[in-house]
């Protein structure tokens, strides 16, 4: 092998590395606290390693230039933060819905420090999240993020492509948003409903007997009612975990292959 093969084989693989890394440090579970970033280094090494003869044979141009392949790298890396955001948003949506409902039950002060995420988050938005990292470790999602996150990625996007993307990626990240609140409404209207109605029912209570504390009878019992909805909705809340998940694997493919998904993707 001479020295122009073995360069640019060594630049290509920076190129892998540098997508596959960007990715795992915004993904879900992967960009926790709790996994070292030497970790992730290596997954993302072996990775690239393990691609390396795939990518190479398919054909991947490699400027001659300093700054070209400089701008190529930073393009490499742009394409992995954007594959790793897509997931992270269909997490967000649970903490969300967790933010929804936790007020209604009376744990609007209970935020919690979260050491994988190193942000206070609030009580039941922590529990919704680590239900949807579960899901998401069941359904097979780190073995699907690196089908569609790396093969996927490489099959059909390179990095030369994001400016012709551009709008692409807009209209997808605004979807994102909206779709974020949309779906973490749906998650949280059972609970939020039922704590209405908990709600319109103290209140008629109070006025037909004032005289009972129902400050210290409705907490408790707010508290007991939602976790008992909880537990009742949870085999359904999973399914949903599990549809929503497989739906940010949709929207990822979509936007790999240039076809955006229609509105609702999530």
């Amino acid at each position: 092998m001479n020295i122009d093969a073995l360069t640019g084989g060594a630049q290509l693989l920076l190129l892998l590395f540098a997508r596959i890394f960007a990715m795992l440090a915004v993904a879900p579970v992967m960009s926790s606290s709790a996994v070292p970033g030497i970790v992730r280094a290596v997954l993302a090494l072996l990775s690239s390693i393990i691609i390396y003869p795939w990518v190479a044979e398919s054909g991947y141009p490699i400027p001659e230039a300093a700054l070209q392949y400089a701008m190529l790298l930073l393009g490499e890396v742009l394409i992995g933060v954007v594959i790793g955001f897509m997931m992270t948003v269909v997490f967000t949506v649970f903490l969300v819905a967790g933010q929804f409902f936790s007020f209604q039950m009376g744990f609007g002060a209970s935020e919690v420090y979260d050491p994988l995420a190193q942000v206070e988050i609030p009580l039941m938005g922590q529990f919704l999240n680590l239900v949807a990292m579960l899901v998401f470790l069941i359904n097979d999602g780190l073995r699907k993020l690196f089908l569609y996150g790396v093969l996927g990625s490489f099959q059909s996007l390179r990095a030369w492509d994001l400016l012709e993307r551009r709008q692409q990626f807009a209209t997808l990240a605004v979807r994102s948003m909206v779709d974020l609140f949309r779906q973490a409404m749906i998650i949280s209207f059972p609970i939020l409903g039922t704590m209405l109605l908990v709600s319109v029912a103290l209140g008629l209570l109070a006025k037909a007997a004032p005289q009972m504390n129902l400050l210290m009878l409705g907490f408790p019992l707010k508290i007991a009612i939602a976790f008992f909805m909880m537990f009742v909705t949870m085999p359904f809340l999973m399914e949903a975990f599990g549809k929503m998940i497989d739906a940010g694997f949709v929207e990822m493919a979509g936007f790999l292959t240039g076809v955006v998904p229609q509105a609702g993707g999530l």
